[in-house]
């Protein structure tokens, strides 16, 4: 039980660095220094990837030579992973 426990918690660390590898080379984007960032510097970034998903989704659509369904993915995990720490701005009554 243990073991299966710490099997897919180090898979887990191991997908996570691939990530995190990936989205600096795919994007230049240091995702552990965005994750101690400000709340102004990681809605740049959240915006930086929207951007470059929609790119590689216009390839797909596109049938593009570049386009990578792996690529693609991964950015969509990693902006939904940074949307997950961004704290929603309070309203002013």
């Amino acid at each position: 039980m243990e073991s299966r426990a710490f099997l897919a918690s180090k898979e887990e660390r191991r997908g996570e660095a691939m990530q995190r590898a990936a989205l600096q080379i795919l994007c230049g984007i240091d995702f552990d220094a965005l994750f101690a960032a400000s709340q102004q510097e990681k809605a740049a970034a959240s915006c930086r990837l929207t951007r470059l998903i929609e790119r590689e989704r216009l390839k797909g659509i596109c049938g593009h030579w570049s386009y990578d369904l792996n690529r693609h993915i991964a950015l969509k995990q990693a902006l939904d992973k940074l949307k997950r720490t961004i704290t929603p701005a309070r309203a002013i009554a």
